[in-house]
């Protein structure tokens, strides 16, 4: 995997294959929306969802009138569809074609969201960097908000090896940089009728 190119990877899910046909898809990401809702954020807040690709997250926030919305994929393919589904709406979003793990943002999020992106690091080196750029770049008392596949979950997802994370090693993996608040385990169906398990967890940003 020394050549694996990460970028090219996305780039070619993203062209050849229909949004329906991927495992990821959700119609109403509804876990999501309600940690969101929990939150109980101002429409101001500045939101991040990482890893969003042309994810339907970004339609539901504006539908509840969000008004700071950015979304980061490695896909500029991913991008592109989402900002064409959109139409007018698109010019309301910040879009960010970028690696998460080699991110540099201009500005300071309210809320930090990531379903199924994190999971994908599988090294710490990368795992350090996600999370040094997210403590950096979330404001104080800001949250981070991240689903990935559970310790019943799969291994793979598009070919590529994930790392599984229970309540416990996900907390592990972010309490030097981040307080729990909240975490559950969620069946998500997909397109496929296969049922892959996630573990989703609230943090809150540690001031200091």
């Amino acid at each position: 995997m020394d050549n694996f190119n990460t970028k090219q990877h996305w780039e070619t899910i993203y062209k050849t294959k229909k949004l329906e046909e991927l495992s990821w898809f959700q119609a109403n990401p509804e876990t999501s929306l309600d940690f969101i809702k929990q939150l109980n954020l101002p429409k101001t807040a500045k939101i991040i969802d990482v890893g969003g690709g042309d994810s339907f997250l970004v339609d539901h926030l504006l539908d509840q009138g969000y008004q700071q919305i950015s979304v980061l994929d490695i896909s500029a393919t991913a991008i592109e569809k989402a900002k064409h589904r959109l139409g007018e709406r698109a010019k309301s979003v910040n879009w960010i074609i970028a690696d998460a793990t080699d991110f540099n943002p201009n500005e300071k999020y309210d809320l930090w969201h990531d379903r199924a992106a994190f999971h994908f690091l599988t090294s710490q080196k990368d795992i350090s960097k996600y999370l040094e750029t997210a403590k950096q770049n979330i404001s104080a008392n800001g949250i981070l908000v991240i689903g990935a596949f559970s310790d019943q979950g799969p291994t793979k997802c598009s070919g590529i090896e994930v790392k599984q994370y229970s309540e416990n090693s996900l907390t592990k993996a972010i309490e030097a940089y981040f307080e729990k608040i909240n975490c559950i385990k969620v069946d998500h169906k997909t397109p496929r009728n296969t049922v892959q398990n996630f573990t989703f967890c609230s943090f809150r940003h540690l001031s200091k």
